[in-house]
Formats: structure tokens, sequence, C-alpha cells
């Protein structure tokens, strides 16, 4: 069995009016479900992705209104990468990303920067046989476009401590110090461990809460079973509607997840019109008296779009 890459990366914001015209209006991705938080329903969680709404391009966001800024440490993702198709889209990146104020640094191949509440990215020009998971934007050419996830890069104190847990375990692939690759049938992702800061990590706003790497349905019980024979205390399948998980930590801290490849976002909506209501998968319905009113409202992002896409 091999995890087909990154499946999707969970992240926290304070403010997800912003949040929705920071990743669809800047970076232009697609708004692709609406939804909130299955294990506290009163705060959305917002996902972001490619056009189609595919796992390996999922970035998503629970909202706790008003939180304080997060800080990354040891145990936790600090960084998110993601594919472009050539050193032309970095030079296009770079003035957008200076146009809107989040301060990008170009090092070779690679551009830095960060969301509005401190969460760092990164853009990288990889040549892999990966299909490009590609998002329409009225402002942004497809061959510019971000094409989906490169990686995650995350902080240890001792990245030697999860090498068995990752090659045996899961099945990743070493690929350089302190970095490993999950390469499946279709897509590929790599996992990267920078030293840690000297400061302990704080959750919070404009932090990664947890990075999902992708598996079929039919092998998802199989993977849990491995997990659990690498003493990775796995917990049980959760249902999401959209996908099926389990959750665990690696032995430096890092919450995985593993999440199945479907149903898929369009199991509940119209694929032409992704993201523009609230969705409750059927066994949250219920609560919608409840917690809608406190949610604040969400602009459709493109409502305002004058221009065909590219």
């Amino acid at each position: 069995m091999k995890l087909d890459g990154i499946h999707h990366v969970t992240c926290i914001t304070g403010d997800a009016p912003q949040n929705v015209d920071f990743y669809t209006g800047v970076l232009g991705l697609r708004l692709v479900k609406k939804s909130v938080n299955q294990d506290d329903p009163t705060v959305y969680h917002l996902f972001y992705a490619d056009e189609q709404g595919s796992p390996g391009s999922d970035i998503t966001f629970f909202e706790y209104p008003g939180a304080e800024p997060g800080r990354a440490g040891a145990g936790m993702i600090h960084a998110v990468v993601w594919r472009v198709g050539s050193p032309e889209a970095l030079d296009f990146w770079e003035a957008r990303l200076a146009r809107a104020g989040a301060a990008p640094e170009r090092d070779g191949e690679t551009l830095h920067f960060r969301d509005p509440e401190g969460l760092a990215h990164e853009l990288r020009v990889e040549r892999v046989p990966d299909e490009p998971l590609v998002a329409d934007h009225p402002e942004i050419p497809r061959d510019l476009a971000l094409q989906g996830f490169a990686g995650v890069r995350a902080y240890a104190r001792d990245p030697e401590r999860s090498r068995a847990f990752l090659e045996r375990g899961l099945g990743f692939s070493p690929v350089g110090e302190g970095e490993w690759a999950a390469r499946g049938p279709s897509r590929g992702g790599f996992y990267v461990y920078d030293p840690a800061p000297a400061e302990v990590g704080i959750p919070g706003a404009g932090t990664v809460h947890h990075v999902a790497w992708a598996s079929t349905m039919e092998e998802h019980e199989a993977w849990r079973e491995r997990v659990a024979e690498a003493g990775g205390r796995p917990t049980p399948v959760i249902d999401r509607f959209w996908f099926r998980s389990i959750y665990f930590r690696e032995p430096s801290g890092v919450l995985f997840e593993i999440a199945t490849l479907g149903p898929g976002f369009a199991t509940d909506e119209d694929p032409e019109h992704l993201g523009e209501k609230l969705i409750l998968p059927p066994a949250f319905e219920h609560l919608r008296e409840k917690v809608e009113p406190l949610l604040r409202p969400l602009r459709n992002p493109r409502e305002s779009w004058t221009q065909t896409p590219r």
C-alpha cells in the first residue's frame, strides 16, 4: 500500500471573511465547501481547492472568531508548500503577492510568503508527473496558477525518532536528511523536518492543525491496522461524509490524518456551485437552526467576477 501524497492541510483562522478574500481573491483557489467543524459545529470549516475540489489541493480552515495569533513550534507544521509549473509562474506570483502586501521573498525556484495571519507558505517549481490541480480565476492564467501541494514542513527536535514510523509504518521513502516522500499511484508529497525553535508552539490563528495523507477507500481500514501495529494509536474510522478519516500523532508530535479519496465534495452539491451555500452533513442538518445564526455571513467570492476565467 502507498499513500497518494497529501489529501488536505487543515489550519486555524480567526477571521473567516479575511481568509476567504486571501485564499480565493489572492491565491486564486476555489471555495469548494462551506461547512462547520464536525467536532465543534458552532464554528466554520472552510475548504479551498482546485476547480473540482480534488484531494491534493485542499487547504481547509477552522474559524475561531477573534482567535489570538499562534506560533509554530516543535511537533507542529510550520509551512505549506505548493507546486507551480515554471520560473515564470514564480515571477507572476512574486508580483501579485507584493501587490497584495504579502511581502514575498524569492530564493531560487522557491517563493516564501505569509497569509494575513502569519501562516507560512512556499511556492516551489516542481517538475513531476502529477496532474496539475488548478482553480479558475479571472486574473490568474491557468499555466501560472497553483497546481496543488508539493509538501509540508514541520518542526522537530529529533527527527530520527520518527524515521521507523514514517518508513515502516507509513511507507514513506527517505529522500534527504530529515526529508521523506509519500508517493502513490497518482500523486506524491514530501514531509520535511526543520530544527525546532526554542519557543514552545502555541496553537492559534495562522497555525496548521493537521496534515492529511490520501488513501483509497478500499485500503483505509488496512491503513488503520498498519498505523496501530506501528504504535501510532489511531482513532476509529470517522465518517466525515465527504471522506473518511483516522487521526494519530507521529512520534515527533505532528497530528496526522489518513483520509479517503472520496466520496468527494460533489456528493451533496452541484459541481458548478460548490461552496456557495452553508452545507451540513446529514448527521448535522438538525443543528442548522442553532448553528447558522452563530456564523458570520460570507460572500460568494465568485459573484463579483466580471471576466471569463482563462
